[in-house]
């Protein structure tokens, strides 16, 4: 494996963006188990994109086309959805003894959606993969699949870590609620954020 490959990639992952903001605030709202769930499901929303660039689809995304434009203006809705709930959800990021755990499958379907409608991933892949296989070599094709399933693999691995850390702390917010408070709106705002940044990419 291209050390240059590993180096890029770990800067990649590692760069906040909407899938870490996602994972942080499952793992400060509902605990360990709902960030690491976050962090596979983000994770997963990456495999479509894969696909997407391996099968050509890519390139018709890249061109600007209508797909593109639906799916970026959907994925922008989305987080702008995502800043709504996390406003109107007083209960996010306050730790109650005995409150519900959120259900790790809503929280991996939220997660997918956040990644499945971002078209950046794709547009990466894009980029990023032919830099590490050579024009006409055989067998591109698996060694795309290799690389990029080394780049869900790191993904997984440090929004894990991301999620550890923050449900880490979780229970210090719990004597702080003007801290949690403060935490839930600037959540939403970096998602309004996050959404307008996509919406005018």
């Amino acid at each position: 494996m291209d050390i240059a490959f590993l180096l890029a990639t770990l800067v990649v992952v590692v760069t906040p963006g909407t899938g870490v903001l996602y994972t942080l605030a499952a793992a400060l709202s509902h605990g360990r188990r709902a960030g690491v769930a976050a962090a596979f499901g983000c994770t997963l929303g990456a495999v479509p994109h894969l696909v997407a660039t391996i099968s050509g689809l890519a390139a018709l995304l890249h061109t600007g086309t209508l797909a593109y434009e639906a799916v970026k203006y959907l994925g922008a809705g989305y987080l702008l959805y995502m800043a709504w709930a996390t406003l109107r959800d007083e209960d996010a990021l306050v730790v109650r003894g005995g409150a519900e755990p959120r259900p790790a499958v809503r929280v991996i379907v939220s997660a997918v959606l956040v990644n499945l409608l971002n078209p950046k991933p794709t547009l990466f892949f894009v980029a990023f993969l032919p830099q590490f296989v050579p024009a006409g070599a055989s067998g591109s094709v698996a060694a795309m699949l290799r690389l990029g399933a080394v780049f869900m693999a790191l993904t997984l691995v440090v929004f894990t870590a991301y999620a550890l850390c923050a449900a880490a702390v979780r229970d210090r917010l719990a004597a702080r609620p003007g801290v949690a408070t403060g935490l839930r709106r600037a959540f939403a705002v970096c998602f309004v954020v996050l959404s307008v940044r996509l919406a005018v990419a």
